[in-house]
């Protein structure tokens, strides 16, 4: 019968990805209730968004001026996109697990799996970047 205890990097990278998620949420639920108490004006007047659910992307974006890309960050006094933030901790938490198991590769010795650790870590911080664009 095959061993099926997970092994330590296994370990790792669950035990931090267990606790970015619960982060993540936690933050999603507090920018929620900064959006909806209004503790931050939002950037649409939410007796607005009814109006804009029609628009497709370019025409809400037009419509609103709101820029496309990492924009958002100079926008977070504004309570519709501090929920942005919990979000994008969501997506970069995948690239923090890949980095924490690279000095237990390491340490095991096994540099092929370190370096294909590294290079996945690389490759998801080079699609978040916006330097690779598809489309228009």
């Amino acid at each position: 019968m095959a061993n099926l205890k997970p092994t330590e990097d296994q370990l790792a990278y669950a035990n931090l990805l267990d606790i970015g998620m619960k982060v993540g949420l936690a933050g999603l639920f507090i920018a929620f209730v900064i959006y909806v108490f209004q503790i931050l004006p939002p950037y649409v007047p939410i007796n607005e968004l009814p109006a804009m659910w029609k628009l497709n992307l370019h025409e809400y974006l037009e419509t609103t001026k709101i820029k496309q890309g990492w924009f958002w960050i100079t926008m977070l006094r504004y309570g519709d996109f501090l929920t942005f933030l919990p979000i994008c901790f969501l997506a970069f938490v995948t690239i923090f697990c890949f980095l924490r198991v690279i000095p237990i590769y390491l340490k095991k010795g096994d540099k092929l799996y370190a370096f294909l650790a590294l290079l996945q870590a690389l490759i998801l911080l080079l699609a978040a970047s916006g330097i690779l664009k598809v489309g228009h």
